[in-house]
């Protein structure tokens, strides 16, 4: 299945109210985005939701020349800032308001710690990200209370006067790029500076990525594809079995295979790299996330769930297959600015937003041999 072109469409853009509005939107304009000096930018989800504030942040910095961007970051999306030029520092934080799950007991010296933290930056303004499904009213709250002078953040229901400027938010369809540029936008932080993802591979990251591949083995001048068989949740994920009789078929074409995750997915990887055979390498936990993406921009193509990888591969350009569970509506996250193949079983769960299946993971009933023709389709591609 291919990846939509096209994001659903919302609201008309622009800083000025449209008709039928809550009467508290859009309170606060004009806002003069060129006068901040210190801004905090929110958005303390997964390495590949801070990937795809990319435009964001590009538009963002256009908007404010002078300004200071920092960015308040969980600690795996903290890693995606390295990645972003536009980044000037994190603040690194696994707020309440993001946690899943059985609710741990309150801990307020932890909040006041945060605002403690959001206090200590001066931040003349917060931009507050979310997806579609989160509420900035938390983050919102927090920034009140630190002293942020201007708040401005998007969403469905209206919270007072916590967000100095409030946006509502477009249709749940649209993707994830567009609805960050759609807030600012609206806040007249003026058109979008494109809304492809772009990653700045610091220059110590390209140099060392290749000393990694060798010590594993690995020619970095010779063909290879990167298997990337981890996602943030089990119900992202294609069968372990499955993917190694992909990179199977793949190193039977010739390319050298390199399955790929961080410390954590180290048992996954080499399951994975163990039942595929030769030519299929495990390299769990070498590679830095800057890393990763040197390599990813040198391979040949890159295979991937709906995972921060997806969105790293998409960033530096690699050629991509990406297996697209049905937790989520594709047109929301999908790849859109490398050559992507997006595999996917439509089914009458989607989306499901689960993090385990409780079906037999029919979304992601995709063959193998389906798999490696596509992958092997995009490396033929590149290489003409």
């Amino acid at each position: 299945m291919a990846a939509p072109s096209n994001a659903t469409p919302g609201p008309p853009a622009g800083p000025g109210p449209v008709l039928g509005e809550h009467p508290g939107a859009l309170a606060g304009l004009p806002l003069d985005w060129a006068a901040l000096r210190r801004v905090l930018v929110v958005r303390p989800d997964n390495a590949g939701d801070v990937l795809m504030l990319g435009p964001a942040l590009r538009t963002l910095r256009r908007a404010a020349p002078e300004a200071r961007l920092d960015l308040l970051a969980s600690p795996g999306g903290a890693a995606a800032a390295a990645l972003l030029p536009e980044v000037s520092g994190t603040l690194v934080t696994s707020p309440s308001w993001q946690r899943a799950g059985v609710a741990p007991a309150p801990d307020p010296a932890a909040e006041h710690a945060l605002v403690g933290l959001v206090a200590a930056g001066r931040y003349d303004a917060a931009v507050l990200f979310t997806s579609f499904s989160q509420s900035p009213w938390p983050p919102a709250y927090v920034c009140w209370l630190a002293g942020v002078p201007l708040r401005v953040g998007m969403s469905k229901e209206f919270g007072g006067a916590l967000l100095s400027t409030w946006v509502p938010s477009p249709e749940d369809g649209v993707h994830q790029v567009d609805r960050a540029l759609h807030l600012l936008e609206r806040a007249g932080a003026g058109p979008a500076d494109g809304a492809d993802l772009r990653v700045r591979v610091p220059a110590a990251a390209v140099e060392s990525a290749p000393h990694v591949l060798r010590a594993a083995g690995v020619d970095p001048h010779a063909p290879y594809a990167v298997v990337l068989p981890g996602a943030s949740c089990a119900s992202r994920r294609w069968e372990p079995a499955r993917f190694a009789a992909a990179c199977r078929l793949l190193a039977d074409a010739g390319l050298t295979v390199l399955v790929v995750g961080t410390d954590g997915e180290r048992e996954l990887v080499e399951q994975v790299a163990g039942a595929a055979g030769p030519g299929v390498l495990a390299l769990a936990g070498r590679l830095s996330l800057t890393e990763l993406a040197a390599v990813l921009q040198a391979a040949t193509v890159a295979v991937t769930n709906n995972s921060g990888g997806m969105h790293l591969a998409d960033a530096v350009r690699a050629p991509l297959v990406a297996l697209f569970a049905g937790t989520e509506e594709i047109g929301q996250y999908a790849p859109r600015s490398t050559s992507a193949t997006v595999l996917n079983r439509p089914t009458a769960c989607t989306p499901c937003r689960a993090f385990r299946c409780p079906y037999a993971h029919e979304c992601l009933d995709i063959a193998p041999d389906q798999v490696a023709a596509a992958a092997l389709g995009l490396a033929e591609r590149r290489a003409a």
